[in-house]
C-alpha cells in the first residue's frame, strides 16, 4: 500500500491543474479581471466581506443536501471528505459496548460528527451561531452533540469550518466548527415527502417535512415540522454480518452458549474439566470417573465448534423515529433594532438489539461484578448434575475454590432490547441592531438561550445477578424468598421455565440529562481609518452553565445488574469568557499584491472547574491579484474536560482483546513474563471479550492544541465565461493539528500488550488474573496522557460549464489526503491508529474523494456522485483463515471502495413548483470490505455503507 507522499499529493494537484490547461490555452486572450465572489460564512466575528474567505469553510447548501437523498444531518456531514469516524445509526451500540472512559455512555441511537479524525468531542456544533446542547445518551453524560436532535428540514445550509477556532468560539473547537443555519426568509409553504428502502426490501425510510413562512414589512415568521422513520436492517439478513468475523465461522463466537460451558475442578479427583453438554441433553448426567475428553456420559470437552454465534441477533441498521417542531420569529422594532425568538422540540425514539444476554459466573468470568465472579452453587440445587458444590467465593480458601467459569446463554429469555426516548428542547431569544459612529456602522447583538437533552432507556432481556445467585444456592434459602424458583443453568435450551425467568429477568430503566444555559453579547465595527483601510474590531462576552446527570436503574446502582455495570454520574460547572478580534489591513494596491490583511483574535475563559485559559489566533489573507488568494492561520486551542470526564463514576465496557499470554503464544519470548503474571501452562483465553473498568478523573486539565493551515484559492479569469467554462475555482489547503495533554485512557489492547512485554507497573497496575490465568479485572481510567499530531491536504476543484444545447453542467471534486496521524499515550507509546489503518471500528483512509456532476436542462435535473475511500489495513485476529488477505504479514487489506449515487428529477410548473425526484445510492451494490477486528457485523460502520447497500428513494417537493 502506498503511503501519502509529496509525490502523491503533487499528482493529485497536477490532475486538477491539467483539467484547466486546455481552457487556459483557449482563453488566453481574455484579460478582464473579476474579483472572487464571497458569501457570509462561519470563521470570523467581524462582519466584513474581505475576511469571509480567510479560513477554509465548506458550505453544504440545501441543494447539496437534497442531492444526497439522506434524511439526517449526521449522514450528510459524515460524507464530507474531512470527516472521521463517528457514531451513526449503523452502530448497534448497546449490549457489550458498555461505558467509554469519557463517561459519555454508548450514545445508542445518536449520530455525531468528527473532523480530521480528532473525535466528536473536539468539534463544536453551533445552530445559528449558538452552541447546541450535548447529547444525553441514557447511559452517561454525553460529550458530543447528537445531530439527530436537529431536524434536517429546518436547515438552510451547513457551514463547516475546517480549522481550529477556540479563540473565536471557545472550548471544543479544536478540530473545527459545524454551524447549522436554519431557514429564515421563507415566504409561502412547502411539503416534502420521501420514501426509500434497500434493494433487499428492508431498511425502509419515510420522511415528511412541512414548512411555512411569511415575510411582512417589518416581521418574519417561519414554522417547520419534520417526521422521519427509519426501519431496521437485521444482521441475519446480510451474509457478511451473520458471523462475528466473516469467513471464520464461530471461531470468534462466545463462550456463553445455550447449552452452557463449565470449567471446574472436581474436589474429589482434583481433575479440572472444560465441558459442555451434548446437544439435546436437557438433564445431563456427569460421570466423575471419566477424567478426559473421551466420554460416554452427557458431556464432551468444549471446542471451537461449540461457541455461540451471536451475530444474527444484531442489527446492521438500527430503527429510529424522529419528530421535530421548529419556529422562528423576527421583528424589526425600529430601523436599527430587531428582536428574534426561536424554539425547537425534537423527539427521537430508537432501538438497539443484542443477542440474548449471557450469564458468566466464576473466577474466570471477569465481569467485574463480585456476585457473579464469586458465585456459590450448592450441591443441593436440584439441577446440579455434578454432586458437589461449585465454589468461587473469596471467603473460601484458594485451594478449595473449584468453579472457574460457567457460560450459559439463556435464549429462552429472548434478545436484549434497548429502547431510547430522547427529548430535546431549545429556546432562544435576543436583540440585534446597528448604530452609526460618524460615518462608520457598528453591529451588535445580545442573546439568551436554554437547551436541554433528556434521554430514557428501557432494557428488556437482562438479568438480576442477585436473584441468579439466590436461585442457584441452597434451595431452602430460595424457598424463603417470594417468587424464588431454583434455577437450571445446566440443561440445554428450553430448560429455563417461565417461573425461573420471571424471578431473574427484570426490566431495567436508565436516564440521563444534559442542559446548557448561555448568554452572549457581541459588537463589531471599524475603529479607525489606517493607511490601507479601516482597523476592524469585534468583541464580546459569553457566559455558559452546564449541568448533567446519569442515573442508572436502582438494580444497577445496587450492584445486582448482570449486564454491564455502571454508577450514577452528576456534575455542573460554568464558564465566563471575553474575546476580541481585530482585522488590520497591511497594504492595498501595492507592488506586493492587491491586498494584505492581518487578523488577530484572543479569548480568555474562566472555568469554575480548573481556572483560566487564554487562546489566541493569527491569520493572514493575501490577495495577490483579483483571481488569486493566499491564506494562512495559526491558532491555539483547548478543550475543557466535560461532566462525564470529570465526574464519571466507575463503569465497565467489554473490549474485544487478544491476550498475549493465551497459548499458543504468538511471541514465545513472552513465556516467562506470562508465568510471572499468573498465566499457567496450557492457559487459553476463554472469552474474546474482556471487561474493562473505566471512569472519570476530577484532576483532569484541559487539552491544549496548536493548529496551522495554509492554502490558496484560485479562480482564473481566463476561464471565466470562456468557451469551456463559466467559472472555475481551485482550492488547496494544508492543515496541521497538534494536541497535547489529550484526555483519554490508554488503548486497552496497547496497555495489555505493554504489560505482558515489560511487566512495568505503569501498565500492569489494575490488571489481575484468576488462578486459571484469565484476566478477571482490568482498570483503564482517564488521564491527560496523549499527544496527537495530524496533518494533510484538501484539494478541491469546482467547474461550472457554459450553457449548451445539452444543458447546464457543474462539477465539484473534493479530496482530502491525510499525511500523518500520530497519537501517543502513556510513556510515549504510539497508539495503533494511523493513516491507512483500521483500529477499533474506525479507520483513517489516506485519501477520500467526492466527485459530483450536476446537470440541468429545462425542467429536468440529474446528479451523479462518486464517493471514493482509499484502502486501509488491519491486523488479522488470526492467520488461520483465508479471509486474512496477507497471512505472511498478519495483515488484512480492506480494499479501496467506490460508491456511485445517481439522482434524476423533474420540476412541474404547477402552483409554485412540484419537484419529483428519484435516486439510487450505491448503484453498483458495493459491499464494504470485510473487517476482521470490528466489533459487529464484519465491517466498519463509521466509514462504509452497510452490506447490501443499494438504496433507492423517491421524493416529492411541492411549493405553494
Amino acid at each position: 500500500m502506498q503511503s501519502l507522499t509529496p509525490k502523491r499529493l503533487a499528482l493529485a494537484v497536477h490532475a486538477v491543474l491539467l483539467l484547466s490547461l486546455p481552457a487556459l490555452c483557449l482563453a488566453q486572450e481574455q484579460s478582464e479581471a473579476t474579483t472572487l465572489d464571497t458569501v457570509t460564512v462561519t470563521g470570523s466575528r467581524i462582519k466584513k466581506a474581505e475576511l469571509e474567505d480567510q479560513v477554509p469553510v465548506q458550505t453544504v447548501t440545501r441543494e447539496d443536501i437534497d442531492r444526497t437523498g439522506l434524511t439526517s444531518i449526521a449522514d450528510v456531514v459524515q460524507a464530507l471528505t474531512a470527516s472521521g469516524s463517528a457514531l451513526n445509526t449503523k452502530f448497534n451500540s448497546s449490549g457489550n459496548f458498555g461505558f467509554p472512559p469519557d463517561g459519555s455512555g454508548v450514545g445508542a441511537g445518536s449520530a455525531q460528527v468528527d473532523l480530521r479524525h480528532l473525535g466528536s468531542r473536539r468539534v463544536l456544533v453551533l445552530v445559528d451561531g449558538m452552541r447546541w446542547v450535548n447529547e444525553a445518551s441514557a447511559s452517561g453524560v454525553g460529550a458530543a452533540v447528537d445531530l439527530n436532535t436537529i431536524p434536517l428540514a429546518i436547515v438552510e445550509r451547513i457551514e463547516v469550518l475546517e480549522d481550529g477556532a477556540s479563540a473565536l468560539y471557545g472550548s471544543d473547537a479544536i478540530a473545527g466548527v459545524v454551524n447549522i443555519i436554519t431557514r429564515r426568509n421563507f415566504d409561502g409553504a412547502s411539503v416534502s415527502l420521501q420514501y426509500g428502502e434497500y434493494a433487499e426490501g428492508d431498511g425502509a425510510t419515510t420522511k415528511a417535512d412541512f414548512a411555512w413562512g411569511r415575510n411582512g414589512e417589518r416581521s418574519n415568521l417561519f414554522l417547520g415540522a419534520s417526521y422521519t422513520e427509519q426501519e431496521p436492517v437485521r444482521s441475519a439478513d446480510r451474509a457478511q454480518a451473520r458471523f462475528p468475523v466473516p469467513g471464520t465461522g464461530v471461531a470468534f463466537g462466545s463462550s456463553g452458549t445455550p447449552t452452557g460451558r463449565f470449567i471446574f475442578r472436581n474436589p474429589n479427583t482434583g481433575v479440572t474439566h472444560d465441558l459442555t453438554p451434548n446437544n439435546g441433553a436437557s438433564n445431563p448426567i456427569y460421570n466423575p470417573t471419566q477424567t478426559g475428553c473421551t466420554r460416554t456420559d452427557s458431556y464432551h470437552c468444549f471446542a471451537t465448534a461449540d461457541r455461540f454465534n451471536f451475530s444474527p441477533f444484531n442489527l446492521v441498521l438500527t430503527p429510529s423515529e424522529r419528530a421535530g417542531l421548529f419556529g422562528q420569529f423576527r421583528l424589526d422594532i425600529s430601523d436599527n433594532t430587531s428582536f428574534y425568538a426561536r424554539g425547537l422540540y425534537n423527539r427521537r425514539k430508537s432501538t438497539n438489539q443484542a443477542a440474548p444476554e449471557p450469564i458468566f459466573l466464576g473466577l474466570s468470568a471477569g465481569t467485574g461484578n463480585p456476585r457473579a465472579d464469586n458465585i456459590f452453587i450448592s450441591r443441593l440445587n436440584p439441577f446440579n448434575p455434578f454432586g458437589f458444590d461449585l465454589d468461587a467465593r473469596l471467603s473460601t480458601p484458594a485451594a478449595q475454590r473449584n468453579l472457574f467459569l460457567i457460560g450459559r446463554r439463556p435464549v429462552e429469555g429472548g434478545p436484549r432490547i434497548f429502547n431510547q426516548d430522547v427529548d430535546t428542547w431549545y429556546l432562544g431569544t435576543g436583540l440585534e441592531g446597528r448604530f452609526e459612529v460618524g460615518e462608520r456602522t457598528w453591529f451588535w447583538d445580545a442573546n439568551l438561550a436554554y437547551s436541554e437533552n433528556q434521554a430514557e432507556q428501557t432494557n428488556y432481556g437482562s438479568y438480576d445477578i442477585r436473584n441468579i445467585a439466590l436461585a442457584l444456592g441452597d434451595p431452602a434459602a430460595c424457598a424463603a424468598v417470594t417468587g424464588c424458583t431454583p434455577l437450571n443453568l445446566f440443561g440445554g435450551p428450553g430448560t429455563l421455565t417461565p417461573a425461573m425467568l420471571a424471578f431473574i429477568q427484570p426490566v431495567v430503566r436508565d436516564e440521563s440529562e444534559n442542559t446548557l444555559l448561555q448568554a452572549t453579547a457581541n459588537i463589531s465595527g471599524d475603529l479607525v481609518e489606517l493607511w490601507a483601510g479601516p482597523l476592524s474590531f469585534a468583541g464580546g462576552i459569553e457566559h455558559r452553565r452546564y449541568e448533567g446527570f446519569y442515573q442508572p436503574d436502582a438494580l444497577t446502582v445496587a450492584g445486582f445488574y448482570n449486564g454491564v455495570p455502571s454508577r450514577p454520574t452528576s456534575g455542573e460547572y460554568d464558564v465566563s469568557e471575553v474575546y476580541t478580534e481585530f482585522s488590520l489591513p497591511l497594504f492595498v494596491d501595492s507592488p506586493l499584491g492587491k491586498r494584505l490583511d492581518l487578523s488577530l483574535a484572543g479569548r480568555y475563559s474562566d472555568y469554575s472547574t480548573f481556572g483560566g485559559e487564554f487562546t489566541g489566533k493569527l491569520g493572514l489573507r493575501w490577495q495577490l491579484v483579483d483571481e488569486l488568494l493566499f491564506r494562512a492561520t495559526y491558532a491555539e486551542g483547548f478543550r475543557a474536560p466535560t461532566i462525564g470526564e470529570l465526574f464519571g463514576s466507575a463503569s465497565r465496557f467489554d473490549a474485544v482483546l487478544a491476550d498475549p499470554c493465551s497459548e499458543p503464544l504468538r511471541d514465545p519470548t513472552l513465556l516467562g513474563n506470562c508465568r510471572t503474571l499468573g498465566a499457567p501452562a496450557g492457559y487459553s483465553q476463554p472469552n474474546p471479550q474482556i471487561s474493562v473498568t473505566t471512569g472519570g478523573n476530577r484532576d483532569l486539565e484541559p487539552e491544549t492544541a496548536d493548529s496551522f493551515s495554509m492554502g490558496m484559492v484560485w479562480s482564473p479569469s481566463v476561464l471565466e465565461n470562456s468557451a469551456i467554462a463559466e467559472r472555475v475555482d481551485l482550492e488547496v489547503t494544508f492543515y496541521r493539528h497538534w494536541i497535547d495533554g489529550g484526555i483519554q485512557a490508554v488503548d486497552a489492547q496497547t496497555q495489555l500488550n505493554l504489560c505482558v512485554a515489560t511487566l512495568d507497573p505503569r501498565f500492569c497496575s489494575g490488571i489481575t488474573r484468576a488462578s486459571t490465568g484469565a484476566i478477571n479485572s482490568f482498570s483503564n481510567r482517564l488521564t491527560n496522557l496523549s499527544t496527537i499530531k495530524t496533518d494533510g491536504w484538501d484539494v478541491d476543484l469546482f467547474w461550472t460549464f457554459p450553457d449548451s444545447d445539452l444543458g447546464k453542467f457543474k462539477v465539484s471534486w473534493r479530496n482530502t489526503f491525510v499525511g500523518r496521524y500520530e497519537a501517543r499515550g502513556a510513556a510515549g507509546v504510539r497508539q495503533p491508529l494511523r493513516p491507512g489503518v483500521e483500529v477499533n471500528n474506525s479507520s483513517i483512509p489516506e485519501w477520500t474523494s467526492n466527485f459530483v456532476t450536476d446537470w440541468a436542462r429545462n425542467n429536468w435535473s440529474a446528479a451523479w456522485t462518486i464517493r471514493h475511500i482509499d484502502e486501509v489495513r488491519e491486523t488479522c485476529r488470526t492467520t488461520a483463515f483465508p479471509v486474512c488477505s496477507d497471512p505472511t504479514l498478519n495483515r488484512n487489506v480492506l480494499e479501496a471502495t467506490t460508491y456511485h449515487d445517481l439522482q434524476v428529477g423533474y420540476k412541474f410548473d404547477w402552483m409554485r413548483g412540484l419537484q419529483l425526484t428519484a435516486g439510487v445510492n450505491n448503484v453498483a451494490d458495493e459491499d464494504p470490505p470485510i473487517c476482521l477486528t470490528c466489533s459487529l457485523n464484519g465491517y466498519d460502520a463509521s466509514t462504509y455503507d452497510i452490506p447490501g447497500g443499494r438504496f433507492w428513494y423517491v421524493r416529492a417537493d411541492l411549493r405553494f
